[in-house]
C-alpha cells in the first residue's frame, strides 16, 4: 500500500514537472495570442549598460528566423535595407537571452527589422513597413515598439518592422537588441524583459480600441510618465513606490489623457505589476532614463499611425538611398529653388 503511495506521488510530481517545466513561450503568432514575460535574472547587471550610452555605430537588418527563405529579399525591400547593412538572424535562443528564459522556437521568429543611427537626443523612432501591401504586423503598434525599446534601455534609433506572413510582431525587439549587442551596445536582460512585460501588459487595451487611432499614443504616453516618476523617486528617496501608488499615478495619468474610461479594471492591474517590474529593474537607477523616458512620453501622446520617422531623422544619408533618397534630393531642390529665387 505504502508503495503504491509513493509511486502515485512520484507520477503526480513527475506530470507537474512536465507541465511547467518544458513549455516554450510564443514570439511571433498569427493567432493574436500574445507571450507572457517573465522579469529576467539581474546577473547580467554588472556586464551589461542599463541604458544604451553611445550612439549606433552602423545600420543592421536583422531577419527572424521563420521568415521564409524565398521572401527574403522582399523583406529586405520593404525595410528599407541598403548594401551598408549588416545582416543577422534571430532565433528562439536569443528570444530566451532577452526576453524570457523559458524561449521559444526559431519557427516563430518571424517579424523582421532594421536599425538605423538617429541623431543624438532624437530617441527611438518605429516605422512598421508594409509587406506586399499588406500591414502584417497585427498586434504591436509603432507606439508600442517605441515605448518599451526605450524602457529597455534604447535611445536614438530608428525602427523599421515589418513581416512576410501576419503576425502579432512581438519577436521584433528581440532583433533590436541583437543589432544592439553586435554594435558592442548590450542591454541588461533584466531590462529587456521587464520592459517586455509592459508590452504584454498593453497589448490587450490596444486590441480593445482598436478604432481609437489615438488610443495606443496617449496609452504608452501615461505609461512612460508614470515610469519616470517611479524612477525618479527610487534614485531621490532609494525606495520603491507600492503597487497602491503607482495605481494612483497610472489613474491620474490615463485620466489626464481621457482614455481612464476606456481602459479597463484588469489592465490597470495587469499595467500596474509591470511597472512595478521596470521600477525595479536596473534600467529605472540611472538618470538618463528618466529624461529618455519622459520624452518619449511627451512624443507619443499625440502619436498617431505606423510612421514616426522621416527622412530628416536619420543620420547617415547612406540609409536614406534609393526611394528614400530619390525623394530627399526633390526636397533638397525645391528648397535650393526657393532659396535662389530670394
Amino acid at each position: 500500500m505504502k508503495i503504491t503511495i509513493r509511486l502515485g506521488l512520484l507520477a503526480a510530481v513527475l506530470l507537474l514537472t512536465l507541465g511547467t517545466g518544458s513549455a516554450l513561450s510564443h514570439a511571433d503568432t498569427t493567432t493574436g495570442t500574445t507571450s507572457s514575460a517573465t522579469a529576467g535574472s539581474s546577473d547580467s547587471a554588472d556586464s551589461s549598460s542599463a541604458v544604451q550610452t553611445k550612439a549606433l555605430s552602423k545600420s543592421y537588418v536583422v531577419y527572424g528566423s521563420g521568415l521564409a527563405s524565398e521572401d527574403k529579399d522582399a523583406v529586405a525591400k520593404a525595410l528599407g535595407v541598403q548594401s551598408n547593412y549588416e545582416a543577422l538572424t534571430v532565433t528562439g535562443s536569443d528570444y530566451a537571452t532577452y526576453i524570457n528564459s523559458a524561449g521559444t522556437t526559431d519557427a516563430s521568429m518571424i517579424s523582421s527589422v532594421s536599425l538605423a543611427p538617429a541623431d543624438p537626443g532624437s530617441g527611438v523612432k518605429v516605422n512598421i513597413a508594409d509587406f506586399d501591401g499588406k500591414d502584417n504586423i497585427t498586434e504591436v503598434t509603432s507606439q508600442q515598439y517605441a515605448m518599451v525599446a526605450t524602457m529597455a534601455g534604447v535611445k536614438d534609433v530608428i525602427i523599421t518592422v515589418t513581416a512576410d506572413k501576419a503576425v502579432s510582431g512581438e519577436s521584433a525587439l528581440t532583433g533590436v537588441y541583437k543589432a544592439l549587442a553586435a554594435d558592442g551596445i548590450s542591454l541588461n536582460s533584466e531590462n529587456t524583459s521587464a520592459a517586455n512585460s509592459v508590452l504584454d501588459a498593453t497589448q490587450p487595451a490596444i486590441d480593445s480600441n482598436s478604432n481609437n487611432k489615438s488610443y495606443p499614443g496617449k496609452l504608452m504616453s501615461a505609461v512612460g510618465d508614470v515610469s519616470s516618476k517611479l524612477a525618479k523617486q527610487r534614485q531621490n528617496n532609494n525606495e520603491y513606490a507600492t503597487k497602491a501608488d503607482i495605481q494612483q499615478m497610472l489613474n491620474e495619468a490615463l485620466a489626464s489623457r481621457g482614455i481612464k474610461s476606456s481602459t479597463s479594471t484588469t489592465v490597470i492591474n495587469n499595467l500596474v505589476i509591470a511597472l512595478a517590474k521596470v521600477q525595479k529593474a536596473p534600467v529605472s537607477s540611472t538618470s538618463s532614463y528618466v529624461s529618455n523616458v519622459k520624452s518619449m512620453a511627451s512624443s507619443l501622446s499625440s502619436s498617431v499611425g505606423n510612421k514616426m520617422a522621416e527622412l530628416k531623422d536619420f543620420a547617415s544619408r547612406a540609409d536614406t538611398s534609393g526611394i528614400m533618397g530619390f525623394l530627399s534630393r526633390i526636397w533638397q531642390a525645391i528648397v535650393n529653388f526657393f532659396s535662389n529665387l530670394f
